[in-house]
């Protein structure tokens, strides 16, 4: 027997999934998360859930983690001191940017810390052309020099970044060389290693992300693999990236800016994966946690992959799906603003003290304890009965609210509801709506501790018709790490004009190839189980941005496939005007063993044998206070159908129903509701005529 086992790591909870590979068994646990030491927690919950599964340690023959400590260190500028040795004369780069303003019409908005001092930010003479060609040599001893000042400043991290540095990479490879000489112990992060790719500001801005969190991450990663070989784990550990594809702890540990997304993207691997198995290839991902909303969109079944993104206000080059990310959570905390106006997050109670109803000393109310006091969630306990909860004072902390807002308890907690809920709805709007997609024309995939929560709302808002639940939807993103390949992304600017295409390509496709083959041969992958697929940026000369054309054929195909894609994105293609190729890209990845999961049996419609109960739900939509139907998730079997307003339990997640909506299990006991009564919608007849060709789904 040997188990696969995934961990995703949140703010607030630790999720396990175990897979039984050769008997398709499923196992999922949940612990809270211990901020001041994540590996703690991660250790604690995996101990548990392998006791739980009746095996051991050494049963484990794979590991994958997703992690938020990357994203968190950045977002609560936790990283370590960090120092920055670059071409004279570019030392300021780093905080004049751009020179563009976050949002263009508030004049108050703070742009977010500049990682590194300005006193730690030290000039070296060198100077090498767009074209390669050295015009001042590199001066060692003023490098020497700059190391030796950083050490004596106490840094941890040093990041190295020459102009053209990615063109000839010499120079930098002897700072690295002198800084590994005078200073080892610090955490070295070069540019052209980092991101080696064009736009110096950006190229800076990672390379410092990546020291800043170089210590932070190595330093978590070493607890961690510490702990797993304590409780007898032999398997290598891999860890996310923000691709979607997972690489080694050794890896992660070297680059850690592309982990800055590791939690999330696995969520949206596994959403891809249950909405395949139940027919949908369209989909938004919802997945709300704790503290923070992580959405994204997918089309044909793939979410797009960004070769560049602004993370937390830093602009980083490193493959990342595009995932967007707000401050609401269950944690979310609600407030008065100074208006008087009701706000909720991005402030979250986190893991400790937690919502008011843990009872851990927290006294401002929270979205969960408004879930509580509607009734939406247990008013008793959590996690299927692990973790008491407690109503009063959960009712205590809104009342208070109330008050201050001149409201009564039931309509301040349905406030909060209805003011979260419009916070991810504006966060799908912007992957979606703004980028001209009609969010009508996906189903929604709901997952994470409180997705199910308030998916049913979230639809309404965006008029989406169908929602999708996975069978486990609280540990989706520990239950991804299950289904992902490893992977690892591989890229190479040269500006070459079209004409120049087909050894242009020869040239870097070769360099790239031996690069992903020594990645595959550390990695131990054999030959059948490689993939590699190149893509190339291309534009028009003279554009500011570029566009991904895949490399299928040979050069003369890519003036076609640019033109239609630049059409296609842009609505016009100018065929006169000459192309460039700018950056060479190659995505290698292992194909490995994955989870696979077995279609159940129709057992019929009736699901009355799952109703273990009845409690008082308030909902705005019945009117008020409702006598519910509780179900639990684990008796509701394949076929099954009932129609809302219910709620659903099970150990990770609680998914409630509206009134007009119907739900069914499908084979794979994933949910699948729709809005049986269609008329609150004010649909067109566009819509309209969506829903009858697409019918049940």
């Amino acid at each position: 027997m040997a188990w696969r086992i995934g961990v995703d790591s949140g703010g607030t909870f630790t999720d396990v999934c175990l897979f039984d590979d050769q008997s398709g068994t499923v196992l999922v646990w949940k612990v809270a998360s211990t901020p001041d030491d994540p590996s703690r927690g991660i250790a604690g919950g995996v101990a548990d859930a392998i006791e739980r599964a009746g095996t051991d340690a050494a049963s484990v023959g794979y590991f994958g983690h997703g992690t938020t400590v990357a994203t968190n260190a950045l977002i609560q500028h936790r990283g370590a001191r960090t120092g920055l040795i670059t071409t004279d004369g570019f030392r300021d780069l780093l905080e004049i940017g751009r020179q563009k303003r976050p949002d263009l019409y508030d004049i108050h908005v703070d742009k977010p810390p500049t990682l590194v001092s300005r006193d730690l930010r030290l000039e070296v003479a060198e100077r090498v052309r767009h074209d390669g060609r050295v015009e001042v040599a590199l001066d060692q001893a003023a490098v020497r020099a700059a190391v030796r000042r950083l050490r004596d400043e106490g840094v941890a991290a040093v990041a190295v970044c020459f102009l053209y540095g990615f063109v000839a990479e010499a120079h930098e490879a002897i700072a690295a060389r002198i800084l590994a000489e005078e200073f080892p112990d610090a955490f070295a992060s070069v540019s052209h290693a980092v991101a080696p790719e064009f736009r110096e500001f950006e190229r800076m801005s990672t390379a410092v992300v990546n020291g800043y969190l170089g210590p932070v991450m190595q330093s978590y990663i070493q607890k961690l693999g510490d702990r797993l070989a304590r409780l007898g784990v032999v398997a290598t550990p891999h860890l996310t990236q923000s691709n979607g594809g997972v690489i080694s702890f050794e890896q992660a540990a070297r680059l850690p800016v592309r982990t800055v997304l590791s939690g999330p993207s696995t969520g949206v691997v596994g959403a891809a994966e249950v909405g395949q198995q139940a027919g949908f290839s369209d989909l938004i991902t919802f997945d709300m946690g704790g503290t923070s909303t992580d959405v994204a969109l997918l089309s044909g079944g793939a979410c797009r992959l960004a070769s560049e993104a602004v993370v937390h206000g830093y602009p980083i080059k490193a493959p990342m799906l595009d995932i967007h990310t707000v401050g609401a959570g269950g944690g979310s905390i609600a407030f008065i603003d100074s208006g008087g106006l009701l706000k909720v997050g991005p402030a979250s109670a986190g893991a400790d003290p937690g919502p008011v109803c843990y009872d851990l000393g927290a006294t401002a109310p929270t979205v969960t304890d408004a879930n509580v006091v509607l009734g939406t969630l247990n008013p008793g306990f959590l996690l299927g009965g692990r973790m008491a909860v407690r109503h009063d004072l959960a009712l205590a902390s809104i009342a208070g609210l109330a008050e201050r807002l001149g409201l009564e308890a039931m309509p301040t907690a349905q406030g909060i509801v209805s003011v979260v809920t419009a916070n991810m709805a504006r966060a799908i709007r912007v992957i979606s709506v703004q980028r001209g997609y009609d969010p009508r024309d996906y189903a929604l995939i709901a997952f994470g501790g409180a997705g199910p929560l308030h998916a049913a709302r979230l639809a309404r808002e965006l008029e989406i018709g169908r929602v999708l639940v996975p069978v486990s939807p609280g540990v989706l993103c520990a239950m991804g790490l299950l289904l992902t390949d490893l992977r690892c992304d591989f890229a190479m600017t040269r500006l070459t004009p079209l004409d120049a295409a087909a050894a242009a390509l020869a040239d870097a496709f070769g360099v790239l190839t031996g690069r992903a083959e020594a990645w595959f041969d550390a990695e131990g992958i054999g030959a059948e189980a490689r993939r590699i697929v190149p893509t190339v940026d291309m534009r028009y000369a003279g554009q500011n941005y570029e566009l991904p054309i895949p490399v299928s054929g040979g050069a003369d195909d890519l003036a076609a496939t640019f033109a239609a894609a630049h059409r296609r994105a842009y609505g016009f293609a100018a065929e006169d005007e000459p192309v460039q190729l700018v950056t060479f890209r190659l995505e290698a990845s292992a194909v490995v063993p994955k989870a696979r999961f077995v279609a159940r049996d129709d057992a019929g419609p009736e699901a009355g044998s799952a109703v273990i109960g009845r409690r008082s739900v308030w909902l705005p939509e019945a009117g008020g206070a409702v006598d519910c139907p509780i179900y639990d998730r684990a008796r509701l079997r394949a076929g099954n159908r009932f129609a809302g307003p219910a709620v659903v339990e099970q150990m990770d997640a609680t998914t409630v129903v509206l009134p007009g909506m119907t739900a069914r299990v499908e084979p794979y006991l994933n949910l699948i509701w729709r809005w049986h009564d269609r008329s609150h919608h004010h649909r067109g007849d566009r819509q309209r005529a969506v829903f009858h060709r697409r019918g049940d789904g």
